[in-house]
């Protein structure tokens, strides 16, 4: 058994990406599961001059600690103009400094979600290639184009995408063996 932890990369209470994230650990069994409500973290914007003042927050160290104590990520990144939001790259930035390869040895789930045709892609292909300078492995991508009109409350609607997610769920926890 495996202990994942899953959250999406927003602080917004009505995150569409956090909701990918709930649906998608609804459907993994046997495995330990904790999910972080990123809305209820909040953390300053990185500066040196801060670090230097202010030292980590408990909060940023409490974060770190539970990414250490799962041995995989479900993270679904949400997407700004093309990029990650400044939210979640702010967060790397902080965890980054506690410890370089604060991922190391993690496997990850990988997705996006948008309102937008694309699904977040620009986000997703960036945060792919930052969180292996991390340590991570990311194991399989997925993202989840046209939110409002591909998902509902019983989640995936189209049956091509739900196959797809389904393959980048399979992909991720054959890997966890």
């Amino acid at each position: 058994m495996a202990a994942i932890l899953a959250f999406a990369g927003s602080n917004s209470s009505a995150s569409i990406n956090f909701k990918l994230v709930k649906h998608t650990v609804s459907l993994v069994q046997g495995h330990d599961i904790q999910i972080l409500n990123m809305a209820e973290h909040v953390f300053p914007m990185f500066s040196e001059d801060l670090e230097k003042t202010e030292g980590y927050s408990c909060l940023l160290k409490e974060l770190k600690g539970e990414i250490n104590a799962a041995n995989s990520l479900i993270l679904s990144v949400n997407e700004h103009n093309g990029n990650p939001s400044a939210y979640f790259k702010n967060v790397l930035d902080w965890l980054s400094r506690l410890e370089r390869k604060f991922l190391e040895g993690t496997k990850v789930l990988l997705m996006s979600t948008s309102g937008g045709k694309r699904g977040g892609k620009g986000s997703l292909a960036v945060i792919e290639n930052m969180l292996p300078r991390f340590g991570a492995d990311v194991v399989a991508t997925f993202s989840l184009p046209s939110f409002y009109d591909t998902f509902s409350e019983e989640g995936i609607l189209d049956e091509d995408l739900k196959n797809e997610h389904h393959s980048a769920l399979n992909i991720f926890l054959d890997s966890l063996k």
